[in-house]
């Protein structure tokens, strides 16, 4: 009995050390002096930790990164799971690893040369892709952040199938982008925005299991009028966070 109710105590309490563990990478990371100011100013807007969290990422996950960027989530995640995980980025990786991934620390992050042709759509302003696959399976866990906007329809579909198809099964899918007014037309001001009910509609699509949403990045002062870059919505934008899951 007493042996039991050691094993229930030790079950009851790995997570909360699995957390504290992933909690203490997460804030070396974003304390690292080789990041930039630029990045710890968007910190609070951010808030990395909490999202990570509410994804449910551990250090020993195989996780990618979809469209990287200039890098800001990179440098948070590559530290986090650089001893017992692995870090993939694809799509969109030039900055990242002509600035990042050639850093003390980042060598262990792998670069997914997949054959998705990204271009860009200069009349719509939108980026396009074509069939491609990332050429790995198993995969703990896929993460974008405010990227999804940036694509059509039908490249938002191939995406999201190579995601299913590259994720393991019970591997997740978190997804945060900027909110644009359900069902409204798109315009010169929401182009840079997403209707989440599409964004659900779209993964339950591609067989894709809504998990949970997190209000972590509700902002009730972003009116969903105006384009994201403007000087009175630039780092208040209205996101929403969603995690999905794959059967």
């Amino acid at each position: 009995m007493r042996l039991l109710f050691a094993l229930i105590a030790l079950a009851l309490a790995s997570p909360t050390l699995a957390a504290n563990e992933i909690e203490s990478k997460v804030e070396a990371a974003l304390a690292a002096e080789s990041r930039p100011q630029a990045d710890r100013d968007r910190d609070r807007n951010r808030r990395p930790l909490e999202t990570l969290n509410f994804f449910g990422m551990k250090d020993d996950m195989r996780v990618l990164e979809l469209f990287p960027g200039g890098g800001w989530y990179t440098r948070v995640l590559a530290p986090v799971l650089a001893e017992n995980g692995q870090l993939y980025v694809a799509i969109g990786t030039n900055r990242v690893q002509e600035n990042i991934l050639v850093l003390p620390g980042f060598e262990k992050v792998e670069v997914l040369e997949t054959r998705a042709n990204l271009r860009r759509d200069e009349k719509q302003r939108i980026y396009l892709v074509d069939d491609f696959d990332f050429g790995v399976t198993d995969l703990d866990m896929v993460v974008t952040f405010r990227n999804l906007h940036n694509f059509d329809a039908e490249s938002r579909a191939r995406v999201n199938k190579q995601v299913f198809k590259a994720l393991k099964p019970g591997g997740l899918y978190g997804v945060v982008d900027h909110t644009r007014r359900h069902m409204e037309p798109a315009d010169g001001e929401n182009r840079r925005r997403i209707d989440p009910v599409l964004v659900i509609k779209e993964m339950l699509d591609q067989g894709f299991e809504f998990v949970d949403f997190s209000d972590l990045h509700f902002r009730a002062d972003d009116e969903l009028e105006y384009e994201v870059g403007r000087r009175s919505v630039s780092g208040n934008t209205d996101r929403f966070t969603f995690l999905f899951r794959r059967p």
